[in-house]
């Protein structure tokens, strides 16, 4: 779990139990967080957003708001795992 402010927002950062990432990877979901600053409180609770990273792949992000601004990873679908709808579904290459 990591605590992090931004605009004056006290957040918590945590991963679900289900996501098996190694520490220097959530340092990188930290730190791109960081990035999008602002734009965190646009979002409502109950809201889900994705952010995609070169490394690591589509991040989910479930939104909370009451009782505390909690950002939960609840998936990373890495790039491999990726599909595009079209004419048939493709794999993103």
């Amino acid at each position: 779990m990591y605590r992090f402010s931004i605009e004056g927002d006290e957040w918590i950062l945590r991963f679900s139990p289900q996501v098996f990432i190694e520490a220097e990877e959530k340092q990188v979901v930290l730190m791109a967080l960081l990035q999008i600053g602002k734009d965190l409180s646009s979002y409502s609770h109950g809201d889900a957003f994705l952010m995609f990273t070169k490394n690591i792949g589509a991040i989910v992000f479930d939104v909370e708001r009451i009782p505390s601004f909690i950002l939960t990873v609840s998936n990373i679908i890495p790039e491999e795992n990726w599909y595009m709808q079209d004419l048939n579904l493709k794999l993103i290459q």
